[in-house]
């Protein structure tokens, strides 16, 4: 089965309880919703829950930057894109998008993940089969370019 570029959650709906009193979808829970998205993405590289389970592995995020680009609310329904932008033997660097299913961007996320055993816990390198697929997934996303809002850093133009 060839691996999607980028990779595309399921749609999902904006829950109730995650508005806020602003009337629209709280900033907590855009990073549910790429969280949701990334869970998908790791168990079609071999890291859903069965990975943590059995082999006591999992992912840790380090760091998130997040762009709040246009307001959700509750009637609204999304999907939300995974593109592995680099990796090494223990990391992962991602991008996502929200984007409502009328097609416009709602926000973006870029992550760097680190792969963990959880007997210490402490960063380990990904054993061999799940290498493979990371690599796999790496290599059919390396035709997409580099996200334009990929590697933004946070501050205050001055005049």
């Amino acid at each position: 089965m060839p691996i999607p570029a980028p990779f595309v959650s399921k749609p999902m709906d904006i829950e109730k309880d995650w508005i806020d009193y602003n009337g629209h979808l709280n900033m907590a829970y855009y990073n549910v919703l790429f969280d949701r998205c990334s869970d998908e993405a790791f168990e079609a590289m071999g890291m859903g829950l069965d990975y943590v389970k059995n082999r006591r592995l999992t992912i840790y995020t380090a760091e998130v930057h997040v762009c709040y680009v246009q307001e959700l609310h509750l009637d609204h329904k999304v999907v939300v894109s995974f593109q592995l932008i680099d990796h090494d033997e223990k990391r992962l660097r991602a991008y996502q998008e929200i984007r409502h299913v009328d097609g416009w961007l709602a926000a973006t996320s870029e992550t760097l993940s680190l792969h963990v055993d959880m007997s210490g816990p402490k960063v380990a390198p990904f054993p061999g089969d799940v290498l493979a697929k990371v690599e796999a997934m790496r290599a059919a996303h390396s035709v997409l370019p580099m996200p334009e809002r990929a590697g933004r850093s946070i501050g205050i133009k001055r005049k």
